[in-house]
C-alpha cells in the first residue's frame, strides 16, 4: 500500500502541469493533498474518477486559500470533514478517511510567515495534538500526512543557524513537534529509513533555491505505533515539480 502526501500549491495550477499524468504513473493507493486553493465546485473530480480514485475535498470559505483533500482507490468507510473547531474548519485544514483497518488524515498546519499568525498556528498545533490523542482511543491505526510547516531537526533545514529565528524552525514549533510525536507515539516515516542530510520537500521560489537545494523538510507521513513495523519504504519524491513542495511517500506491507 502506497500513501503519498503532496502540497500542490493550487490543484488547478497543478493540473496544467500534467499532475494527472504523474498521478496515473505514481499510482498511490491514497494521496493526501494540501493547499488545493479551490472550492469543491472548482476541482475536476471526474478526472480523478477516470483514474480510479474516489476523491473528497474540504475547502476553505475564503476563495483560493488553503484546502485539503484525500483521493483513494478504495472507497473509505467514512470521511470526516474537519475537526469540529469552526475557526480551523472554515480554513479547510483537516480531512480524515476511515478504512476497515486504519485511517488516513490529510492536514495542512497554518503557516506563520506573517508573524501575526504565530499564535493561531501554535493554538492549532496543540488542538491538533489533543484531537489525535482522543482519536487514537477509537482508531489506533493512523497515518497522519500533510504539510506541517515545521522543520523538526537541524538536519531538516538547509541553514539551521541562520534560520533559527524564522517561523517554521522556531524552538517552540520544534518542541511542539517532539511533543506531538512522543505523546501520540508517532513515527516520522522518512527519518525511520533515512538519516541523511540535504533531504527537503519545500524550496522557496526565490534565488533558484530548488536548483541549489536550499530547502526545508515541511511535509511528513507520521505513522502510529501499530503500523510502524508494517512500513517498507519512505521517500521524498524531489524530482516531481508541480509545486514549490514535492510529494512524500510511505509504503506498507498490509
Amino acid at each position: 500500500m502506497k500513501i503519498i502526501s503532496y502540497n500542490v500549491n493550487g490543484i488547478r495550477a497543478a493540473f496544467t502541469k500534467d499532475f494527472l499524468g504523474w498521478l496515473n504513473v505514481a499510482g498511490p493507493d491514497v494521496i493526501c493533498i494540501q493547499e488545493s486553493k479551490a472550492g469543491n465546485d472548482q476541482i475536476d473530480i471526474d478526472s480523478f474518477e477516470k483514474l480510479g480514485y474516489h476523491s473528497y475535498w474540504h475547502s476553505a470559505i475564503r476563495k483560493g486559500y488553503s484546502g485539503v483533500g484525500i483521493a483513494s482507490k478504495v472507497k473509505p468507510c467514512h470521511v470526516e470533514f474537519g475537526c469540529g473547531i469552526e475557526s480551523y474548519d472554515n480554513e479547510g485544514r483537516i480531512i480524515r478517511a476511515d478504512f476497515d483497518d486504519f485511517s488516513v488524515i490529510s492536514v495542512y498546519i497554518p503557516s506563520a510567515s506573517n508573524i501575526d499568525r504565530l499564535g493561531f498556528k501554535m493554538q492549532f498545533c496543540f488542538d491538533f495534538l489533543d484531537y489525535i490523542k482522543e482519536l487514537k482511543k477509537s482508531i489506533p491505526n493512523l497515518v497522519i500526512s500533510g504539510d506541517f510547516n515545521i522543520c523538526h531537526e537541524a538536519i531538516d533545514i538547509h541553514n539551521p543557524i541562520g534560520l533559527a529565528n524564522t517561523s517554521g524552525f522556531l524552538p517552540m514549533e520544534r518542541e511542539w513537534m517532539t511533543k506531538f510525536m512522543n505523546e501520540n507515539q508517532l513515527t516520522d516515516s522518512f527519518r525511520y529509513f533515512n538519516d541523511q542530510p540535504d533531504q527537503y520537500s519545500w524550496w522557496s521560489y526565490r534565488a533558484g533555491s530548488r536548483a541549489r537545494n536550499k530547502g526545508w523538510r515541511l511535509d511528513y507521513n507520521f505513522v502510529s505505533e501499530p503500523l510502524k513495523d508494517k512500513m517498507t519504504r519512505a521517500v521524498i519524491l524531489a524530482e516531481v515539480k508541480h509545486s514549490d513542495h514535492c510529494p512524500v511517500l510511505v509504503e506498507f506491507k498490509i
